[in-house]
């Protein structure tokens, strides 16, 4: 027979052992919460947004950014591509906006706007070479956005795709986790 004592410490190992599962349990619904609804890690795959992000960095998407406020130009966003793959560009063009490539110039409703964050990946040009060809205007339809990579000789983007839904964006990323010794700010 067993004494009191054995299992007053048996029914305290289960009690705790239940306490750990539910701690546990939590742990992980919080966790499934915030990356589903909140944040989110994700892998830069391929150079399009090179100089700014490179292949293979981690960032992390505030999938909540959007929810209150819209893509604003010049924001980094990912957003479901038609291929059913992720992909990380900027926004150049907002809705109703007319966009136009000429003489490796971006104009937006006319006026040429001035892009620094290509400053160094055209500083790698040489003599005579642009990075971006020229593309005919186009007008941003509502309730779309037209997106682009900076690394703009190698990026599939509006330019090719067509311009992205609002409810194709995931949210925008500002935020290089990994590798550690490249842990900085984007914009």
């Amino acid at each position: 027979m067993e004494s009191l004592s054995t299992r007053k410490k048996k029914k305290s190992l289960t009690r705790e052992l239940v306490e750990w599962a539910i701690a546990f349990g939590i742990a992980i619904l919080f966790a499934i919460v915030i990356r589903e609804f909140l944040f989110a890690p994700v892998l830069v795959d391929g150079q399009s947004m090179e100089t700014t992000l490179h292949n293979e960095n981690r960032v992390i998407v505030n999938k909540i950014s959007y929810k209150f406020s819209k893509p604003e130009r010049f924001d980094i966003v990912v957003f479901h591509a038609p291929e059913g793959k992720d992909f990380i560009k900027r926004v150049i063009g907002l809705p109703g906006d007319r966009v136009k490539f000429e003489n490796d110039t971006l104009y937006i409703n006319g006026e040429a706007v001035d892009e620094p964050y290509l400053d160094e990946k055209k500083a790698q040009l040489g003599e005579g070479e642009i990075l971006t060809r020229d593309e005919a205007e186009i007008v941003v339809p509502e309730g779309e956005y037209f997106l682009v990579g900076d690394n703009r000789r190698y990026s599939r983007d509006s330019r090719s795709i067509g311009t992205i839904p609002f409810d194709e964006i995931v949210g925008s990323t500002s935020l290089v986790f990994w590798p550690m010794k490249e842990l900085r700010f984007v914009k």
